[in-house]
C-alpha cells in the first residue's frame, strides 16, 4: 500500500506541478487558438498571461511557505537529548552518482545542522533517514553518502544509524520508528526545512514518536513579504515547493498520516505512547 501511495503521488505531482501545469495550460490554450475553441484558447491565454505576471513580479511562493515556516520558530535545543534525526532530502543524487561525491540541493542547511549538533550532543545517537526519492534511481541512495560527509566535518560516525529505504515523509517516520525503537522517555531532535517541519512533526507525532523540531533552510522574508521583485524563474520554482508542500498536507490529512492539517507540535494520548 506504501508503495502504490509513492507512485500515486509521484504521478499526480507530474502533471499538477505549478510549472507542468503552466506548460499544458499553454499547450492547450495555443491548440484552441487553431481550432473552433478560439474564444476559449483566447480566454485561457488572457488568463496564464495574468498568473504569469504576479508570479513574475509577485513573491506568491512566499505567501505561501510563511504560514508553514512560522509554524515553529527557532529555538535553542535543550541541554541534554538522546538522539538527532535528520530527514534526508538535501542531496542531488544525480549529480551525486555521476561525480561519485555528495552533491547537495538548496536545502543543505539540513547537513550543517546535522553536523553541527552531533558536535553539540556527543554522546546522542545520530539517526539519517533518507532513501531515494525518484522512481527511476532507487538503487542509489542519499545515505550512502551521508557519513563519508560527516567525516569530513570531524563527526564520529561511530554512533551514525543510516535508514536508506525510505521514499518519503510517511516513510521516513515509520522505517525510523522500527529501526530505532525509541523509547517513551527519549528526547529526540528532528532536523528539516522550515516549510517541511509541519509535516514531518505530525507525521513522527501520529506514529506515538515525539519529536523536538529543529528548523532549519527558511525561504520566506517574513520583514519584505509585500514586495515587487521580478524574478520569474526562481519565483515559479519555489511557488512549485510550496503548492507541493501544502499539498503534501492536506494528503496526509485526508489519509490519517499525520495529527492535522498544519501540526503544530505533538499531543499525543497515553495509549499512543
Amino acid at each position: 500500500m506504501d508503495s502504490i501511495f509513492y507512485i500515486l503521488a509521484k504521478l499526480f505531482w507530474l502533471i499538477f506541478s505549478p510549472d507542468g501545469l503552466l506548460v499544458a495550460l499553454l499547450i492547450a490554450a495555443t491548440l484552441m487558438l487553431w481550432s473552433k475553441w478560439l474564444k476559449f484558447g483566447r480566454g485561457l491565454l488572457t488568463f496564464l498571461s495574468l498568473i504569469s505576471l504576479m508570479v513574475w513580479l509577485l513573491p506568491l511562493n512566499e505567501w505561501l511557505i510563511y504560514p508553514l515556516e512560522s509554524t515553529f520558530a527557532p529555538t535553542n535545543p535543550p541541554g541534554l537529548v538522546d538522539g538527532i534525526i535528520v530527514l534526508g532530502g538535501s542531496g542531488d543524487m544525480r549529480k551525486s552518482s555521476q561525480w561519485g561525491q555528495l552533491e547537495v540541493s538548496r536545502s543543505a542547511e539540513r547537513y550543517i545542522a546535522f553536523a553541527s549538533l552531533a558536535h553539540r550532543y556527543p554522546a546522542a545517537k545520530l539517526v539519517f533517514s533518507g532513501g531515494a526519492g525518484s522512481m527511476s534511481q532507487q538503487a542509489f541512495k542519499e545515505a550512502d553518502l551521508i557519513k563519508q560527509f560527516l567525516m569530513g566535518l570531524g563527526v564520529t560516525t561511530d554512533r551514525l544509524i543510516l535508514e536508506r529505504e525510505s521514499r518519503n515523509t510517511f516513510e521516513n517516520a515509520t522505517l525510523s520508528k522500527k529501526l530505532i525503537q525509541p523509547q517513551p522517555e527519549e528526547k529526540w531532535l528532528i532536523i528539516t526545512s522550515a516549510a517541511h517541519m509541519p509535516r514531518a512533526v505530525g507525521t513522527f507525532c501520529k506514529l506515538g514518536w515525539p519529536v523536538i523540531p529543529y528548523p532549519v533552510d527558511h525561504e520566506t522574508n517574513p520583514e519584505y513579504l509585500w514586495r515587487v521583485e521580478p524574478m520569474f524563474g526562481q519565483h515559479l520554482s519555489m511557488l512549485s515547493n510550496a503548492v507541493k508542500e501544502w499539498i503534501g498536507l492536506i494528503v496526509y490529512n485526508a489519509t490519517h498520516k499525520t495529527t492535522a492539517l498544519l501540526p503544530s507540535g505533538c499531543d499525543l494520548a497515553d495509549g499512543e505512547r
